[in-house]
């Protein structure tokens, strides 16, 4: 006996027992009250989600009546659905006892589902409707609808949890349960109105043709209106009244109303009310206008009132969903039809978008902080989360495009991949997502007929979990899925949610949602555009077709033209966008960034709109767009980090040619980066500065390893040659279209001298070789290497230094505070810089050469200005401009470097900065030459941006002084401002200059 007990426990436990001794025992009494066998009673227990309390349920309903349970087990399909019922649900457990005669309606359970006709037709036979009247209007008749209706739940319920794949059911099962439950609502009136006519205790009564006569919509809002209820829910409703003329022109509209309030009253008690048999679930109305507050029925025209003059935008979200579910057909529909042109419209009004995000925001900052982790309906990650983000995507663009007006969630998501709006992998996501959180959310309120939300926290109730759904193994797994799903749907809510392209297409004007051809040209051309023709040619290009792509410009050129209307240049902005959609082809992360992204479309046309330089750059690196879609892609990349990536170019390449080329290809990339960053006001200008040097140095230097080893044998190797960078190059704080001003030095180390000097100079001339970029131009200018052009381009070590001992100019000394070498021998630039630090940092300075520093300074300023220039907008030359802050501190430096150590710096603001803590330059003066260089800095880079072409000049023509500031961060139209700040900037600084230069 005791080794028969043991393997019956050990099958017990095989096919999903875990109480062995209580289920062995509660079946060994099943075996007695049906005498029937344990293997004919436990043959379905393997698909029972908790086979323990299935039995011990089985037990407590045969103990009262065993002939119910008995009759049932003949029929295959009716005790597998007892079992699964059971196994999944305490409360059908509960049901069936206090109804143990309703087991017999399981016959042929789980086959398939009841229709909405035969919901409606049973629930309407439960209380003897006829001609909408009750026959019985007293409590029984609601005992027996709340039966009815529990019957059919069972029913539907055995379907779902016998299903071979009950995620695939889900949106199947949900409408079903939506049927029944306007079945229920239209029994439960029918019963309201008998007991109206009756006049039965609470109901005042009224004639019957009256009642008749009055006409009540409910119409069903949130997840019953989309036909997406779950098993146990509040039911959202509104009621509507209104009345035949004739009954109309007797009692007039306040006694309709009067009486249609009584009817919803009586019916909301029908189905909520507590009665011998509990309520189904809750009625809600407190959707209806003013909420709890306003008038629970309204008429057709009182509802459209409200709407019109009072409606908050989460009112219009909410009748998204809106269906008539019972009472009166014809009205209800009208209702619909009245309410649709406002739901479409209602994202037109103002703030909605953030309206809309905020109340998703607010509820769940309302979840207790213990539940959290644990929602499935209301918590990050979860059903909200996917129902918001697709309501507030069908209403956004649903503005204009009717295709996408679903009520159900499923269908609406459908309906947005099909148009475009949202993307294949983002939908196939969503829709997965949401029907097993829905599966989820129904196996939870199954287990005990009750409403909620929570995934269980204890392990047994989640192994339930797991067996109810099917959708894992284990308790262990099923949390691990609920995690998994809550991390993909964050992701893609928060995407999606708190696009920016929602707001913008929220807030179109309605004639820029639809133009007509001529419509549009003058629209375009009133917005900015001045070549509008040019403007619809590029915007037919993209847009027309039946691609997905075309389908996607469709959505995004309404918003997009308007951004790019507020750049500097609409009209190259949008053919820049249309060459650079044409390189990417049918790219599939283009179009999806700019849909998808936090702002990567905005940015874009910001700054194709800004800068003809961006925009020609782009077009040969159009995969820079991707750089928008993440703010670590826009910070300029390490010098260690380029330096890595040149030297792999030219291991992969044999031919000098060929590592060229693509070391060319690496600095334009890195160009547009820095200038992609520095339009969208991620980096300063000493950031900018920096990140240009680096560029620069890194391109040199690879330039120089690949010239070396086609010019220098092996031979001659010993050879050391560095380049040294002068100027702003030198100093760090290069612009955008700045010069490289270098030196070149060399040591023989034992090559023979000549050679030495030929090898250097075959050097030089293949660093400026192959250094030439006719796209980004970079100019190795040694114009200031000693005797300036005049001298050797090559010079030895030894040379240099006798030169400086024996001839140097004022001048050179004074270039040399910003000499720094940036390539080549490591050694020769220390000794280099040993050699200019004697040079540039004297002990004591000659009077002499400061009077000649400051005679060439003056010539400068006469000679050197190009013919016609204004003086006083000349960015590099001008008064109180670059040269005047730079040769001033310059001069600073061969005074005071000697005996202030933070003086010796090639950085401009570096040495300024140290004569302002030294007490050499005033605070306030120090302040004032600061402002003024970095202002001409500014205002050298972003004329360059803006044109595409270097120019030290600051632009007479209003249009360009404006793009100029706009680049600059001030507001449109801001000409006169920039002008006026830059007059006023250098004014002050060559104050301070005349008075500490000449003074």
């Amino acid at each position: 006996m005791t080794t028969e007990r043991s393997q019956s426990l050990t099958h017990l436990a095989r096919i999903g027992f875990s109480r062995l001794a209580e289920a062995d025992r509660d079946l060994g009494e099943l075996e007695e009250l049906l005498a029937l066998e344990r293997d004919a009673l436990t043959a379905p227990a393997a698909r029972s989600a908790d086979p323990d309390a299935a039995v011990s349920a089985m037990t407590r309903i045969a103990r009262r009546d065993a002939r119910a349970l008995r009759a049932l087990h003949a029929d295959a399909d009716g005790w597998a659905a007892v079992w699964a019922l059971l196994g999944a649900s305490s409360g059908f457990a509960d049901f069936y006892l206090r109804h143990p005669e309703e087991l017999s309606h399981l016959v042929a359970a789980g086959r398939s589902l009841p229709t909405e006709e035969e919901l409606r037709a049973s629930l309407l036979e439960s209380v003897d409707a006829e001609d909408g009247f009750a026959v019985d209007p007293d409590e029984r008749s609601w005992v027996a609808l709340r039966i009815r209706y529990r019957r059919q739940l069972a029913a539907i319920a055995a379907y779902d949890l016998l299903s071979a794949s009950p995620v695939d059911e889900v949106a199947l099962v949900a409408a079903r349960l939506a049927d029944a439950a306007g079945a229920a609502l239209e029994a439960s009136l029918c019963v309201a109105r008998a007991r109206v006519v009756r006049g039965l205790p609470g109901t005042g009564r009224s004639p019957r043709e009256q009642v008749a006569g009055t006409r009540l919509a409910v119409i069903g809002m949130g997840k019953t209106g989309a036909r997406e209820l779950n098993y146990v829910s509040d039911v959202d409703v509104i009621f509507v009244a209104g009345a035949d003329e004739a009954v109309l022109a007797e009692a007039g509209e306040s006694r309709v109303v009067d009486i249609a309030t009584r009817l919803a009253v009586q019916t909301m008690r029908g189905i909520s009310g507590a009665e011998i048999e509990p309520p189904l679930w809750e009625v809600d109305a407190n959707l209806r206008p003013e909420g709890k507050q306003g008038a629970l029925v309204r008429t057709l025209d009182s509802h459209l009132s409200y709407y019109d003059r009072w409606a908050k935008s989460w009112e219009f979200q909410a009748l998204l969903k809106a269906r008539p579910i019972a009472g009166d057909r014809e009205l209800g529909d009208e209702y619909v039809r009245a309410v649709q042109p406002k739901i479409w419209t209602s994202a037109a009004r103002e703030n909605f978008v953030d309206s809309v995000q905020r109340m998703r925001e607010r509820v769940t900052e309302h979840i207790p902080a213990a539940e959290v982790p644990y929602q499935l309906k209301l918590g990050p990650g979860g059903i909200r989360d996917i129902e918001f983000t697709v309501q507030l995507l069908q209403l956004v663009h649903g503005l204009s495009d009717d295709r996408i007006r679903q009520r159900g969630t499923l269908e609406a998501i459908d309906a947005l991949v099909a148009q475009g709006y949202i993307g294949r992998a983002d939908a196939a996501t969503f829709s997965h997502d949401y029907r097993v959180l829905r599966l989820l959310e129904h196996r939870v309120q199954l287990r005990q007929l009750r409403r909620t939300h929570l995934m269980p926290e204890r392990p047994d109730e989640r192994r339930v979990l797991a067996r109810a759904s099917g959708l894992a193994e284990s308790g262990e797994k099923v949390w691990e899925l609920w995690e998994k799903i809550k991390r993909e749907v964050r992701d893609i809510h928060v995407r999606l949610f708190y696009r920016p392209l929602l707001s913008a297409v929220a807030s179109l004007h309605e004639e820029e949602r639809s133009l007509s051809p001529a419509q549009a040209h003058d629209r375009l051309a009133a917005i900015g555009f001045t070549d509008p023709v040019g403007a619809l040619r590029h915007i037919a290009s993209l847009t027309t077709g039946l691609s997905r792509g075309a389908t996607i410009q469709r959505h995004l050129m309404p918003v997009m033209i308007r951004w790019f209307a507020d750049g500097v240049d609409p009209d190259y902005g949008l053919l820049a966008f249309r060459r650079i959609s044409e390189r990417l082809g049918a790219t599939p992360w283009f179009l999806r960034m700019l849909r998808d992204s936090s702002g990567a479309a905005e940015s874009l046309t910001r700054v194709l709109s800004s800068s003809r330089y961006v925009g020609e750059l782009m077009e040969w690196i159009p995969e820079s767009a991707a750089w928008l879609d993440d703010p670590e892609l826009l910070q300029p990349r390490s010098g260690v980090a380029l330096q890595e990536e040149a030297r792999a170019i030219q291991s992969r390449h044999a031919s000098i040619e060929d590592a060229m080329r693509s070391v060319r290809g690496l600095r334009r990339r890195e160009l547009l980066r820095i200038a992609m960053a520095g339009i969208l006001g991620t980096l300063t200008i000493e950031e900018i500065a920096h990140a240009l040097t680096t560029v620069t140095e890194v391109t040199i230097q690879a330039t120089l390893r690949a010239v070396r080893r086609e010019v220098v044998p092996e031979e001659d190797s010993a050879l050391d040659f560095s380049v040294i960078a002068m100027g702003r190059f030198g100093g760090g704080e290069l612009g955008f279209g700045s010069d490289a001003d270098v030196m070149y030095v060399y040591r023989a180390n034992g090559v023979d001298p000549q050679r030495a000097h030929e090898l250097s100079l075959q050097l030089v001339a293949g660093l400026r070789k192959h250094s030439e970029d006719h796209r980004v131009p970079l100019d190795l200018d040694a114009g200031l290497r000693p005797e300036g052009r005049n001298g050797p381009m090559a010079r030895s070590l030894a040379a240099y230094g006798e030169y400086y001992r024996r001839w140097s100019l004022s001048w050179e000394a004074q270039a040399l505070l910003r000499a720094r070498g940036v390539a080549g021998s490591t050694k020769l630039i220390r000794a280099f810089t040993e050699l200019a630090d004697d040079v540039r940092y004297p002990a004591t300075v000659d009077p002499q050469g400061v009077r000649e520093i400051k005679r060439i300074k003056a010539r400068v300023e006469n000679e050197r200005l190009p013919q016609g220039a204004d003086p006083a907008r000349h960015l590099k030359l001008g008064p109180g401009s670059l040269s005047d802050v730079e040769w001033l501190v310059q001069l600073l430096q061969l005074e005071h470097a000697h005996r202030v150590p933070g003086m010796r710096t090639t950085s401009t603001m570096d040495a300024l900065r140290a004569a302002r803590d030294a007490g050499i330059v005033a605070e306030t003066d120090a302040q004032r030459l600061a402002d003024a260089w970095r202002l001409a800095s500014r205002l050298r880079s972003a004329n360059t941006l803006l044109s595409g072409q270097t120019s030290d000049v600051l632009p007479t023509d209003r249009k360009k002084l404006d793009g100029i500031g706009r680049l600059l961060g001030y507001p449109p139209r801001s000409a006169t401002a920039v002008e006026e700040d830059y007059l006023g900037a250098t004014r002050r600084a060559r104050r301070v200059f005349e008075k500490l230069f000449y003074g």
